[in-house]
C-alpha cells in the first residue's frame, strides 16, 4: 500500500476555511431563538384576540395556534403580560364561513359541495421594553377549503397560514 503525499493546504484555502468556521459558530452564539426579533425578546405574551365575529372558537383557536408557533418556531418562551418581552394583540374583523367554492354532482351520486371560508384581522408584535412595534399587519386575511360540515378543516387550514404568515413577518424584521 502507498501513502500518498498531501499537498500543502494553500492560504488562500485556510483562509476561508477559517472564515467558514467563524461565520458559523457566530451564528451558533446567537441561536435561532426570536427569528429575526431582537436579542432581548426571549418571552412572549399572545393577548386574547379581540373578536369582532359572531364565530366563538375562532378567537381561542388561534390565540393557541400563535402561542405554540411562536414557542415552537422562533423559539419564544410563554409569559404572562407584565413580564413578557414582547406582545402579541390583535383584532380579528371578518369571519366569512360559507362561500361556496364548488359543487359537483353525476347522476350515481348525491352532490357533494365544497365550501370556502374566510379570517381577516388586524396583529401586531410590540417590543414591551422598547415600546416599539416591532411588526404589524392590518387586514390580514387568509382561507381554509372544506367539505360540507367540515368548517373546523377550513379554520384548521386559515389558522395555519395566519400564524405561518406572523412567523415569517416576524423573521423578517431584522
Amino acid at each position: 500500500m502507498r501513502l500518498s503525499r498531501s499537498r500543502p493546504v494553500s492560504r488562500r484555502a485556510l483562509l476561508a476555511a477559517v472564515f467558514a468556521t467563524l461565520t458559523l459558530c457566530t451564528g451558533c452564539l446567537y441561536g435561532f431563538a426570536g427569528g429575526g426579533l431582537p436579542p432581548h425578546v426571549k418571552t412572549v405574551a399572545v393577548l386574547p384576540l379581540e373578536n369582532g365575529t359572531t364565530s366563538s372558537e375562532l378567537p381561542t383557536e388561534l390565540q393557541d395556534a400563535l402561542r405554540l408557533a411562536l414557542q415552537s418556531r422562533l423559539g419564544l418562551r410563554d409569559a404572562p403580560e407584565e413580564k413578557a418581552t414582547a406582545l402579541v394583540r390583535g383584532r380579528i374583523t371578518r369571519f366569512e364561513p360559507d362561500i361556496p367554492a364548488g359543487f359537483s354532482a353525476s347522476s350515481g351520486q348525491a352532490t357533494s359541495a365544497r365550501r370556502r371560508l374566510r379570517v381577516q384581522l388586524d396583529i401586531e408584535i410590540v417590543d414591551t421594553v422598547t415600546g416599539k412595534t416591532l411588526w404589524t399587519r392590518t387586514n390580514m386575511s387568509a382561507e381554509g377549503e372544506y367539505a360540507d360540515q367540515g368548517e373546523a378543516l377550513g379554520r384548521k387550514q386559515a389558522i395555519e397560514r395566519i400564524v405561518n404568515d406572523v412567523i415569517e413577518g416576524a423573521q423578517s424584521q431584522w
